[in-house]
């Protein structure tokens, strides 16, 4: 059975700086293709910056064709127009996901953080360096709401990796090693 390829779209969402980041699935194994961020911040006005969002997630579905996407779901603050703004841009960018045809699926902060770092209240820069570990990369990003995209993109794969075609089962830890040696941290 060839193995199946995924793209993976993961969205941190932000009215001031939206992050976005797409993983490769391939042989079970995730890679980085591209993490950034949409800056939006001199835009004073609300509209113009939600349709700078659609148009930025419409552009990667058009360029990478993700078959997946999934974005971090709004955290519950204390300020209300916070959290309005904040669902206005998730609303938008989810949106796009679906004129472009792939369903969105929602994750929490502390379940994206658990997934990564095995601990949902891990910083963002613990998030980062995790990361880094696990998709072999260099790249120190200018906001670590690139990475946290990233993030989102790779808990989505840990979360549904049976429908990816992971349904490897370990009968102990020596086999779990033997099968993911690349997730070993060496010191």
């Amino acid at each position: 059975m060839p193995s199946k390829t995924e793209i993976i779209l993961g969205i941190d969402p932000g009215t001031v700086v939206l992050g976005y980041g797409l993983i490769k699935i391939e042989n079970r194994k995730p890679a980085l293709i591209e993490m950034g961020v949409l800056k939006l911040s001199t835009y004073k006005d609300a509209n113009v910056r939600l349709q700078l969002i659609y148009n930025k997630v419409s552009e990667l579905h058009r360029v990478f064709k993700p078959t997946m996407f999934a974005i971090e779901a709004p955290f519950f603050g204390k300020n209300v127009q916070s959290m309005l703004k904040l669902g206005r841009a998730q609303g938008v960018a989810i949106a796009s996901a679906m004129q472009a045809g792939i369903s969105a699926t929602e994750y929490s902060p502390k379940k994206i953080k658990q997934s990564i770092t095995g601990n949902g209240n891990a910083t963002k820069e613990q998030v980062w360096k995790m990361l880094q570990q696990i998709l072999t990369f260099k790249d120190e990003p200018e906001f670590l709401d690139a990475t946290d995209a990233v993030a989102v993109a790779l808990c989505h794969y840990y979360q549904t990796s049976t429908v990816l075609g992971d349904t490897a089962k370990y009968s102990g830890w020596d086999s779990f090693i033997k099968e993911n040696a690349n997730r070993i941290k060496k010191k």
